[in-house]
């Protein structure tokens, strides 16, 4: 029996360095595409296109059965930096490349989305029936991305909308710019945590955890267009910031400072991944210690704090600069 073939766009980043090793390992054929603007940190199993995106054509995409969109732009800071290539790389693109692949016969396409989409709330717990309304561009172009995905499904082509949580732990093309990795790396190199308002409400999702979503978005059979929120557990900043720092005051024997600015953020909300667990049926395994483990067992292999490879708003600027990337 041959292995079902999926592409996963962007999938030489953070999340896709994790997730297609994982998906291979599953039993699927795994090919990546991918501009490669952080460098290629794939196994030599995963086949890998080195491409711009918007260059591949309708029979590039035939003969695959999923295609897994996690390109664009990745965070509030690369967003507002450039608001024309967010809303272009996070909106246009994947309603692009999901017309191409309705057309090429593609079964489905699953869309990275984020919980930011729900931008401020109040005390309460969201869920994919409630309205979503961000006011930063991230969020927007995430929730247009999505809505003009959804537009094009029909019977025989099938989308899901995973809005993730804030990503965090370890991966081979590594990131510190995401809230528990920069937590970790501050208290190690500072000896201190310093928080916006740690009131501020968070759903964190493990990577462990984003790989079990993805799988079973791949085996789910329903028709049509899906909105899914997927978290491995909601928390104040607060919360999380009191368990990296009494993890490493543990781990390193030195005392972690928490400094609380107080400034007010319109960006704070949780989430509800009931419907996961009841359609998808996703179990979230990991906890907050699961995810700082995580960092703490892989340091070694991401210790030079001062890269600027570990930071995509630095990457993404150096790009600029150097006409490899208008912006």
């Amino acid at each position: 029996m041959s292995k079902k073939k999926i592409l996963v766009m962007g999938g030489a980043g953070f999340v896709g360095s994790v997730l297609a090793p994982y998906l291979h390992h599953a039993g699927y054929q795994v090919t990546v595409a991918d501009a490669c603007w952080f460098g290629n940190y794939l196994p030599p199993e995963i086949e890998l296109i080195q491409t711009d995106l918007f260059d591949l054509k309708q029979e590039d995409l035939v003969g695959y059965e999923s295609i897994i969109f996690l390109a664009g732009l990745s965070n509030d800071p690369m967003a507002e930096f450039s608001p024309k290539s967010n809303f272009i790389l996070n909106t246009a693109l994947p309603a692009y490349v999901g017309f191409l692949a309705r057309e090429a016969g593609v079964k489905r396409i699953i869309y990275a989305s984020s919980c930011s989409v729900y931008g401020y709330t109040l005390n309460k717990t969201y869920t994919e029936e409630d309205p979503a309304i961000c006011n930063y561009p991230y969020g927007v172009s995430k929730l247009q991305g999505e809505r003009s995905l959804l537009a094009l499904a029909e019977e025989n082509f099938q989308v899901i909308c995973i809005r993730q949580g804030t990503v965090c732990g370890f991966s081979p093309r590594m990131r510190l710019d995401l809230a528990m990795n920069t937590m970790f790396k501050n208290a190690l190199l500072n000896h201190q945590i310093t928080l916006s308002n740690h009131r501020i409400w968070r759903p964190i999702l493990g990577l462990e955890d984003l790989c079990q979503a993805y799988l079973k978005a791949l085996d789910f059979t329903e028709e049509g267009g899906h909105l899914f929120n997927i978290s491995s557990f909601n928390t104040t900043v607060g919360e999380l910031a009191d368990s990296v720092a009494k993890f490493i005051q543990e781990k390193f024997q030195f005392e972690v400072k928490i400094t609380d600015q107080n400034i007010q953020d319109y960006r704070n909300y949780k989430v509800s991944t009931e419907k996961a667990k009841s359609l998808l049926h996703f179990q979230a395994k990991q906890n907050d210690l699961d995810i700082i483990n995580n960092l703490y067992e892989h340091l070694d292999l991401f210790s030079d704090f001062a890269d600027e490879r570990f930071y995509n708003i630095s990457v993404f600027k150096k790009l600029v600069a150097e006409n490899t990337l208008v912006e």
